[in-house]
């Protein structure tokens, strides 16, 4: 969370001027207001309500929730809500579209996580797009065209990541009655859905390359180079578990969402040094 928000700072004051100037000290501050208020408070507000007994990511045996949690996630995100009105006006918006969005995910009677189709529409924005768009706007600067199309690219990437995080936990999901957008497509759809998605992702990367003017000489194909690198990443995790997906244990299906995270983190890495130089 705190690398992709910090992305959008990136994008915005450039590789070259990211330690000197006056968005340093907003734009640390909204990654901080993000990463421990906003995103701490959900992911707290989940689990008060989720109450897993399963593997949960990179948490095994999760321990039981505590009785209060749910109020303090609450006041956590609120205190970064009030804190947010300090910085540049399009900030705080965001803070309160992804608190509003965290509230009806994970709280009853919304619970959107629990309505197939619903969960990903949000995280694909909330996470994908409207995270390092914060980190963007903390610095006080708006994005172009260019830098406007490679934060919704991410739109449409973490919609091709989402599904994928799902795979391993279809008995428990299941058994609880949440269903959940990988439930409701089934494994290989999930897998095709989110090679799909990937794809788009990076037909829209592409077409803000070609927008920025990249070359294909010098640092363009440098930029052309990475760019490459991070799509062939997904392709061969995604075309690896499509070949494979039938004979895999839930074991199997989270090493590949940890591999699948992998391949976000090399397209953050090349999505920074690529249009943030």
């Amino acid at each position: 969370m705190a690398a992709h928000t910090a992305l959008g700072y990136f994008l915005a004051v450039g590789l070259s001027g990211a330690i000197d100037g006056e968005a340093v000290k907003p734009a640390l501050a909204g990654l901080a207001l993000w990463v421990v208020c906003l995103n701490g408070g959900t992911l707290a507000l989940n689990s008060a309500f989720d109450r897993d007994e399963g593997d949960i990511g990179y948490l095994r045996s999760p321990p039981p929730a505590p009785r209060h949690l749910a109020i303090f996630a609450l006041l956590l995100m609120i205190v970064g809500q009030a804190l947010s009105l300090l910085l540049p006006r399009s900030y705080p918006l965001a803070y309160a579209t992804c608190f509003a969005l965290s509230v009806v995910y994970s709280m009853p009677p919304f619970r959107f996580k629990a309505m197939a189709g619903v969960d990903w529409l949000i995280n694909m924005w909330g996470f994908g797009t409207i995270t390092p768009y914060a980190g963007y706007v903390a610095t006080g600067r708006v994005p172009g065209l260019v830098h406007g199309l490679v934060l919704l690219a991410f739109c449409p990437l973490f919609a091709a990541l989402y599904p994928l995080t799902q795979l391993y936990q279809f008995e428990e999901d299941r058994r609880r009655g949440d269903r959940t957008f990988a439930l409701l497509l089934g494994m290989e759809r999930s897998l095709l859905v989110a090679l799909g998605a990937a794809t788009v992702a990076f037909l829209w990367f592409g077409t803000a390359a070609i927008l920025a003017n990249w070359s294909l000489q010098g640092m363009g194909i440098v930029r052309w180079v990475l760019l490459a690198t991070a799509a062939a990443s997904w392709g061969i995790v995604l075309i690896r578990w499509l070949r494979h997906y039938r004979t895999m244990s839930p074991a199997d299906h989270q090493r590949g969402m940890y591999l699948a995270l992998a391949a976000w983190a090399i397209t953050d890495l090349a999505v920074l040094l690529a249009f943030g130089s």
